[in-house]
């Protein structure tokens, strides 16, 4: 009997891959074997996925023709499946395609195997091609296919594709289905649409965790944390609904980047009524929350807690970032050769953050001894530990050392090509700069956020105000990147730096969001170069408000007094500093002695 010789889920995978060798193997000798049923080699392909075995899937494949099973329905579905699970999509697209598959009747469930197939393999835009020729090829898709056609749409944040599949969600009346509602909501809120998403959200007649959990990272995506954090609530008040680890992890994500400790502590005692302190998902959010939030001995203590052998190494990257985040970047390098010592087996983020640390410290020595751990780790062509490199070298002096890491990379991608840019900023490097940027174009090099702001930071101290202004443009009108506060301190410095105080003042007013301390930071050390008493006055009451503790504005505006000859009143501005207990922070440096 089949069901003897071969249990529809064996225990292991080394059961199968005995079973499958003596399979053949009688074949081959003409001996007895099992019989070759579709029931058969539905099984074997069943378990090829466990072994990722491409070998095996071509074989069954073989054996699939051979009997004349192909065009049995849920073999064919099964063997692109098993195809495309082992790595190997265009086999699946060429057996989807080919001129022997055109007797086989491909239905839904074939097309939906693709199409999820593909967007598993990180092609959005070819998963909805797919799902676009199948319904060219005159099948109705069903709420599984939408399953693995909307997560794609979300992937690509082309809104325009959202509603045009949820338009056909609609005509298909497949809107009720639970999976099909959570995935427009999070297609919605990945194409920065929460009004939408909150539309679909309201108008479900039932919901299920993931469809709360699909709202909450939404809002939280698109920074509207308050509405996140009230959606939170609602979900503990939900009786019907128990929160998640997904929940909770999200929560607690939002209360890192807001910095509210007192609501992090309160959602900690929650998770523990709930009993998920345990879960290494929650658990490493918690760490990371405490990190971010000023409570860095409670994050201390959690990693403590956990004890060795339920941290993985997740919990200590947050760690090592968390010392980072704190200042305190040699426990951070501490921690890092302690990972080391315990075999652990370090990831990307490891090495980039233990070489951030070093390039934060100055410490040429410690990073070198880091550079080493790449090479042998075999890291030493991932894009993020390699502009790491490029940074730790720049920041310890050795440009050289920076370039060389960049010649040698084979892949350059935007990030290589922004930790190069910045190296020569930093270094002042400006011509540089300019020319770095122009190749990375010429390569086809699409620059990002970041690159942006290393180019109208250089051209502001080179003073390229015209250059700066046709770069800021360019922003929108070719790149389709929306400037955001950093790019418009840049450009308010960049203007002041050239004496357009009055210019800069109207850039500040005629953006389109709510200017930051940055911004008017930029303003008042230009005011300050340019000896601007009534602008400096009023931009910095405005600091004041913004950033009551920050002792260098205080300083610069009493400066700015001075050089006019207002003594009286720069002496109230330092009063005014002292019975607002803010001190200003004496300067220090740091030698290396002997490597110490």
């Amino acid at each position: 009997m089949i069901i003897t010789l071969f249990p529809p889920y064996p225990k292991t995978k080394s059961f199968f891959i005995t079973f499958f060798y003596r399979f053949y193997h009688y074949r081959g000798k003409g001996s007895s074997s099992p019989d070759s049923t579709p029931t058969l080699f539905n099984n074997l392909l069943n378990h090829t996925t466990q072994t990722n075995n491409i070998k095996h899937v071509s074989q069954i494949h073989t054996h699939l023709i051979t009997n004349d099973f192909i065009s049995i329905s849920f073999l064919f579905n099964n063997l692109l499946n098993s195809y495309a699970k082992c790595g190997f999509i265009n086999r699946s697209l060429l057996l989807l395609f080919s001129t022997a598959a055109h007797r086989v009747s491909k239905n839904v469930v074939a097309w939906t195997t693709i199409v999820t197939r593909m967007f598993h393999n990180g092609e959005p835009f070819k998963a909805l091609l797919l799902f676009r020729q199948m319904r060219c090829s005159g099948l109705v898709p069903n709420q599984f296919t939408f399953s693995a056609a909307l997560p794609a749409c979300g992937e690509t944040e082309i809104l325009i594709h959202g509603k045009q599949l949820h338009s056909l969600v609609w005509i298909l009346g497949l809107e009720t289905h639970l999976f099909v509602s959570s995935a427009l909501i999070d297609v919605y809120a990945k194409c920065f649409d929460m009004v939408s998403a909150e539309k679909v959200f309201d108008e479900m007649s039932e919901r299920n965790v993931v469809s709360w959990n699909s709202m909450i990272t939404g809002f939280f995506k698109n920074e509207f944390y308050d509405k996140g954090v009230e959606f939170f609530k609602e979900v503990i008040r939900e009786s019907l609904v128990s929160p998640s680890e997904v929940s909770f992890s999200n929560v607690l994500s939002a209360c890192a980047k807001m910095g509210t400790l007192e609501f992090g502590g309160q959602v900690h005692g929650v998770v523990v009524k709930h009993g998920l302190e345990s879960l290494s998902y929650v658990s490493n959010s918690l760490i990371d929350m405490y990190c971010k939030c000023g409570g860095f001995n409670n994050a201390v203590k959690l990693f403590q807690i956990r004890g060795d052998s339920f941290r993985d190494v997740v919990s200590w990257n947050i760690m090592v970032s968390g010392f980072i985040s704190n200042n305190k970047f040699e426990d951070a390098c501490n921690l890092f050769w302690i990972m080391r010592r315990e075999g652990l087996k370090l990831d990307e983020v490891s090495y980039s953050s233990a070489l951030n640390a070093s390039a934060s410290l100055s410490a040429l020595n410690q990073g070198i001894l880091i550079h080493d751990q790449v090479i042998k780790s075999g890291f030493v062509q991932n894009s993020s530990v390699l502009s790491s490199l490029i940074t730790m070298y720049s920041k310890c002096g050795s440009l050289i050392d920076a370039y060389c890491v960049f010649e040698e990379t084979k892949d350059r991608n935007v990030i290589c090509w922004t930790a190069m840019i910045t190296a020569y900023q930093q270094h002042g490097y400006v011509n540089k700069v300019i020319e770095s940027f122009q190749e990375m174009i010429r390569e086809g090099m699409k620059p990002n956020y970041v690159t942006f702001v290393t180019v109208l930071s250089s051209c502001g101290h080179a003073g390229l105000v015209e250059e700066g202004f046709a770069y800021f443009d360019s922003m929108t009108k070719i790149y389709g990147i929306n400037p955001g506060h950093e790019h418009y301190a840049c450009m308010v410095d960049l203007l002041g730096r050239a004496g357009r105080l009055d210019e800069a003042r109207r850039f500040v007013e005629s953006m389109p969001m709510k200017p930051k301390s940055s911004i008017w930071g930029a303003l008042l050390g230009a005011c300050k170069n340019y000896n601007n008493l009534e602008m400096g006055k009023e931009v910095a009451e405005k600091l004041f408000v913004l950033e009551p503790d920050n002792p260098g504005n205080y300083v610069l505006l009493s400066s700015i007094y001075r050089d006019n000859g207002r003594l009286e009143e720069a002496d109230q501005v330092r009063r005014l500093m002292e019975f607002n207990g803010i001190r200003k922070a004496s300067g220090c440096s740091w030698i290396d002695v002997n490597q110490e």
